[in-house]
């Protein structure tokens, strides 16, 4: 969604005066089940150690995790470290190269790829913007795939989402805290979404942009999506939880990496807390703006003013809101910058 207007909306208030809080995933023989299932953790070392033997993981209804296998031998390795194994054609390696084949011939405005371990094939999304011959482009790169891709239609447009958990204001535009972070010295940071901190190296608590945050501290949009903002407001508290817009706010103690089929919940400053689930990791958005790679897609809604905030399952952070398509009234779909790339990238951690 485009930027919105301070002017527009009013700031969300501030959970306690002082206090700025952070946007405050086969068949086979019988044998002996293993003692604990795999946790998605596990699951993903499982992944990487089979290398083109397996096409990914994701969670199934009941929350076991299921690991594909391109053979029995990968299936018996499987399941003896306590996940389902899921017989399927195509191997990791098939996959990259069809999502390869995209980035070359069919990255245009207003779609969006993944890779769908379920049904072992690339989605790609295309929005209401896709028509006639950009449509006929991306139909031709499918084709090209023999099957390894299949097309969905996006109601709505795929775009950044500006503004999200508590209100935060800059260059005269609205975005949202996602965490608040520290690095290994002490100094206290939040971070958010990218294409908002491009918009500023300033930042405050409020639309009047009288009461001040602090200096932003680096940005990176497209190719990734997120920012980060020094504190340097000695006033303002910055507790390491995300707003509920319930009264309350969850701590947040840990960060994590998403998975196909996990619960979360979002907190944005227009739409408060929504929850859903991830759909897809590792996916590819094309906005207007830019590309970016990386992302976390899921059902849950979000609007303008939501970009930034927190997204999150427990006591765990995992991304801050990038951008997507349709609205919290008839629902849509969201894309999130996973947070553990821009804990890495600038050194710090959430608390």
């Amino acid at each position: 969604m485009r930027p919105t207007r301070s002017s527009l909306r009013r700031a969300v208030t501030l959970a306690a005066a002082g206090t700025l809080v952070a946007g405050s995933l086969l068949a086979s023989p019988v044998q002996a089940a293993p003692a604990s299932p795999a946790s998605p953790d596990a699951a993903a070392s499982l992944v990487q150690r089979l290398g083109d033997r397996s096409a990914g993981t994701y969670a199934d209804a009941s929350g076991t995790m299921v690991v594909t296998v391109t053979d029995a031998a990968a299936a018996r390795e499987v399941r003896a470290a306590g996940a389902t194994p899921k017989l399927v054609a195509r191997g990791a390696a098939e996959l990259n190269r069809a999502t390869a084949e995209l980035e070359r011939t069919a990255k245009v405005a207003g779609t969006a790829w993944w890779t769908d371990p379920a049904t072992n094939q690339v989605v790609v999304s295309v929005d209401s913007t896709v028509t006639g011959a950009k449509l006929d482009q991306v139909r031709a790169a499918a084709a090209r795939l023999n099957g390894a891709v299949r097309i969905e239609s996006e109601a709505g447009v795929l775009s950044p989402r500006i503004n999200g958990g508590q209100a935060i204001y800059g260059g005269g535009y609205r975005c949202s805290l996602g965490f608040n972070v520290r690095n290994s010295a002490g100094t206290y940071y939040f971070l958010t979404a990218g294409h908002c901190t491009n918009l500023s190296s300033s930042w405050y608590t409020n639309s009047s942009q009288s009461t001040y945050i602090g200096p932003r501290a680096g940005t990176s949009f497209p190719g990734n999506d997120y920012g980060i903002v020094r504190y340097s407001n000695t006033a303002l508290a910055h507790p390491g939880t995300v707003y509920l817009y319930n009264g309350s706010s969850q701590d947040i103690t840990g960060a994590g990496n998403a998975y196909v089929g996990q619960a979360v919940k979002r907190s944005g400053s227009t739409t408060g807390v929504h929850s859903g689930s991830v759909s897809a990791t590792n996916a590819t958005v094309n906005y207007a703006e830019g590309s970016v790679y990386g992302l976390i897609k899921t059902n849950v809604c979000a609007e303008g003013g939501d970009s930034g905030g927190s997204l999150f399952a427990g006591s765990t952070a995992l991304g801050m809101t990038s951008g997507g398509s349709g609205n919290c009234t008839t629902g849509g779909t969201t894309y999130f910058q996973p947070v553990t790339e821009a804990l890495s990238v600038y050194g710090v951690s959430v608390y």
